[in-house]
């Protein structure tokens, strides 16, 4: 007759369990698996085949009861680390979707919205343009392979441990937040420039012929311009999106191997 022992079970459920809800924070965030587009169901089937893989290769700590206060916050902690990680790969799709509002603004395309399931909310045309381009480029790239390797790699990089963790990997995610607007900025930097130095002709050419309607040719020419120029300049935003992909994902590795707290000395 098979028989176990209540410590068993503990440790097998634990040995599932806890791995399984660091990956499932990380797939809850993380493009494009964090997409709206993606129905729970896949991403909570996705999160327990990943996590039936490499459960038996992660060390978790012994003898410890899954449903005590303790199992119960190593839980909770697992959930917030996944969620950190996936947080750090969104930031960097967030920063393409604000080169796009930045762009959509100076071209007069700021009334062309409409919803986006994926972020819940009102998104321009241009921007939502952009954020195509980063996941078809993320894809090339095999990222959401490398950030699946990456989250495998951070249960023996980060164990799990009932020692809370250090602030110090939210200390770098908040600064990598403030990442958005200069990553944004880089990348519709150059749209900007040529759209300005388009206004600035607009305003020139209406000084010198006043009789020229501006409200009525000036909209159509800065939109015609900024089409143009989103047309020619596609391609070169595929470097600057492969280093700030990238970036991403060293960001994520870097949160993933955040030590925890050392338990304080016993006073003799």
């Amino acid at each position: 007759m098979l028989t176990f022992t209540s410590q068993q079970l503990y440790a097998w459920i634990a040995m599932f369990i806890w791995p399984t809800t660091r990956i499932l924070g990380l797939l809850a965030i993380a493009p494009p698996f964090g997409s709206a587009s993606v129905p729970m169901l896949v991403k909570v089937l996705l999160g327990v085949a990943i996590g039936a893989v490499i459960a038996p290769d992660v060390p978790i700590p012994a003898a410890l009861d899954p449903m005590s206060m303790t199992g119960i916050l190593i839980l909770l902690q697992q959930l917030l680390v996944g969620l950190s990680m996936g947080l750090a790969m969104r930031i960097v799709f967030a920063a393409v979707e604000a080169a796009g509002e930045l762009t959509s603004s100076t071209m007069g395309l700021s009334f062309a919205a409409f919803f986006d399931p994926q972020t819940q909310g009102r998104t321009s045309v241009v921007s939502q343009v952009f954020s195509l381009l980063a996941t078809m480029v993320f894809l090339s790239l095999n990222g959401h392979l490398i950030l699946l390797q990456v989250m495998a790699e951070s249960f023996h990089s980060l164990p799990i441990s009932a020692q809370p963790i250090t602030t110090e990997g939210f200390h770098q995610l908040g600064l990598w937040g403030a990442k958005v607007f200069s990553m944004g900025l880089q990348l519709s930097l150059p749209f900007l420039i040529a759209l300005l130095i388009t206004n600035f002709a607009l305003g020139i050419l209406t000084r010198s012929a006043p009789q020229l309607n501006l409200f009525g040719i000036g909209f159509s020419i800065t939109m015609l311009a900024g089409f143009i120029l989103i047309g020619f300049g596609l391609p070169y935003m595929l470097t600057p999106l492969q280093r700030f992909l990238s970036d991403g994902v060293e960001m994520v590795r870097l949160l993933g191997s955040v030590p925890p707290i050392k338990a304080l000395p016993k006073l003799p």
